[in-house]
């Protein structure tokens, strides 16, 4: 899935009219890797530079045209028991700088520790869910019949005697002029992408896109709308296909999480075709970390490109803890974790992050996002699959506890992103 979302001053009205026409028919449209925006001699350089790259586990990895394309078509012929094999990568650091964990946080102040403050000032909430015409119906709490508003004031406010940078739209897309921003991952960071160009209402020379990729690595997936298969198949070796799409970017914010939840069947590059091995989700997600991270280790001048990976938020937990559906307030426990928070992954992904030190800055929004069991989407959503009789007598059953409402939780995740930028 690629969307982009470009804006330039207009000089006449006409033109104007006519760049807000093809504005919206590039936000309705769902691109395939091979309807990117780069003209087609740009497309022909991106793919022959990143066949050039090759991949620490398999050095002889074949061209991008010799690999057989991972799709919604691909199936396992057969399927093998992992051996377990650790995979790992040579940083390209100098000694002791991997050291460095960026946690995009200042020296003296932690904006990501704090708590929810209600606001119901004129200020707050930051935009208005009307403001987002082509917002996903997953997210529009407010259009789906939602009768409290409360969730779109929350705001948040770190400890003293920190403060979070003040939403400036004017300054966001001065920092933007002339450059692309993208968002990469899965249907989170669609949502924060989302929530970015409601915010963003001027007219620059720039471009704030998204890419899904759910698992960061190559899959079968990978395609907008026909991705949710019931054999889920990935390539832990090779970011190829992506990097064709975002290496030109000038920002670039990841994230992936939600998709590794249950076990995964990998195929090599240079293995057999059809041949698979299955692994349990946090295998495999620590695969994919280990192959983006190498990538970014090979390939990344922080002095040129900007890149934070967005850590991860889950669920209110059904368990003892209960559902998100009927929840009207966040959790006022400073110091609560919820149970979806699984902190071995956690921990996984802070030890690929800390190697990559300065060249990726962490927005870690897990805690801040845990206490706002309020914020989920419930039942006041559109869902793409019919409830039956036995569902709809029973809302708790189907209530959607990962996604956030919008104005909600994505809000405050791109107020840290414009904080460090």
């Amino acid at each position: 899935m690629f969307q982009r979302w470009s804006t330039k001053k207009s000089p006449r009205p006409v033109a104007g009219l006519l760049f807000m026409l093809a504005l919206a028919v590039t936000f309705m449209v769902l691109y395939d890797e091979r309807s990117i925006h780069h003209d087609n001699t740009n497309r022909e350089q991106d793919l022959k530079e990143t066949s050039t790259l090759t991949s620490f586990v398999h050095p002889n990895l074949p061209s991008r045209n010799d690999l057989e394309v991972l799709d919604r078509f691909s199936r396992c012929n057969s399927t093998n028991e992992y051996s377990g094999k650790k995979m790992e990568w040579v940083d390209h650091l100098c000694s002791g700088q991997g050291s460095d964990f960026v946690a995009a946080k200042e020296n003296i102040c932690d904006v990501f520790s704090g708590k929810w403050v209600f606001d119901n000032s004129s200020s707050y909430p930051l935009h208005k869910e009307s403001d987002c015409p082509y917002m996903s119906e997953q997210l529009a709490c407010e259009k789906y019949g939602r009768p409290d508003l409360e969730y779109q004031h929350w705001r948040w406010q770190p400890h003293p005697p920190c403060n979070l940078k003040r939403w400036n739209v004017t300054e966001m897309w001065e920092m933007l002029r002339g450059k692309r921003m993208m968002f990469v991952g899965d249907s989170l960071n669609r949502g924060q992408w989302f929530v970015s160009y409601s915010l963003l209402s001027h007219d620059y020379n720039a471009t704030v896109e998204f890419l899904w990729a759910p698992f960061l690595v190559e899959s079968n997936s990978d395609d907008p709308v026909y991705r949710k298969l019931v054999e889920r198949i990935i390539r832990p070796d090779s970011v190829l296909k992506h990097v064709a799409m975002w290496q030109h970017a000038d920002i670039l914010i990841f994230n992936t999480y939600l998709w590794w939840r249950r076990p995964v069947k990998i195929q090599w590059s240079s293995r057999e075709k059809g041949s698979c091995k299955e692994v349990k989700g946090a295998e495999g997600m620590e695969m994919a970390m280990n192959t983006w991270a190498h990538w970014i280790s090979s390939n990344v001048d922080p002095n040129k490109k900007r890149l934070f990976f967005v850590t991860m938020s889950r669920e209110w937990n059904p368990g003892s803890e209960g559902n998100c559906y009927g929840e009207k307030k966040p959790i006022e426990e400073e110091s609560y974790w919820g149970s979806g928070s699984d902190i071995p992954t956690m921990r996984m992904v802070e030890r690929v992050l800390r190697r990559l030190g300065p060249k990726v800055s962490v927005l870690s929004i897990t805690q801040l996002s845990d206490y706002r069991k309020d914020g989920h989407p419930s039942v006041y959503r559109k869902f793409w699959e019919p409830l039956n009789d036995e569902r709809l007598k029973n809302p708790a059953s189907y209530a959607d506890c990962n996604h956030w409402c919008v104005p909600g939780v994505p809000d405050v995740w791109n107020q840290l992103l414009f904080h460090f930028l």
